[in-house]
């Protein structure tokens, strides 16, 4: 059975430090990825190009991060059926505002999932989840991930009951 793979697409390389967050999860969850350079407004063609011949690479989700403008998210999604997830990245005037807009307010029939600002690590954790619908591994990683993220909650909140008790 084919592993899954996810394509991770971000603007430019200032993104890097911030989408790492989502590859590093994916490696977390024995997820295959593919990570590039692939500008809406610099490089369109080699964008359209990403999204087009997607699905026949292998790939089941596109991440795509991008600042201010953010294109990048819309013009993939308009190119393929593949489930698009945007990551608005920080930065510029609006400190990243604007780019959260861009990619929510998407037109009828394009939509892109959106995490928050610089939330690349969900943006790694939702494309697992889509996954999971068809890879009980990678369903059970997450399960794990959830459990864990309980337990710290449970630890944290037993702390909290008995400082107050002393």
């Amino acid at each position: 059975m084919a592993k899954p793979k996810v394509l991770i697409l971000m603007g430019s390389d200032s993104d890097l430090k911030t989408v790492e967050e989502a590859a590093k999860f994916l490696k977390e969850a024995g997820v295959d990825f593919t990570m590039d350079i692939s500008s809406a407004h610099r490089n369109p063609e080699k964008t359209v190009e990403y999204a087009k011949k997607a699905r026949e690479e292998g790939f089941e989700v596109i991440i795509a991060a991008a600042g201010m403008a953010a294109h990048l998210p819309g013009v993939l999604a308009s190119h393929t059926t593949l489930p698009v997830i945007g990551i608005p990245m920080s930065g510029g005037a609006l400190g990243g505002v604007d780019a959260v807009l861009s990619i929510l307010q998407m037109p009828k029939g394009i939509p892109v999932a959106t995490v928050g600002i610089d939330a690349a690590r969900n943006a790694g954790i939702l494309a697992c989840q889509i996954l999971s619908i068809k890879y009980e591994e990678v369903r059970i990683k997450l399960e794990g991930m959830k459990a864990s993220i309980r337990k710290e909650n449970d630890e944290k909140s037993a702390r909290i009951r008995n400082y107050l008790q002393d």
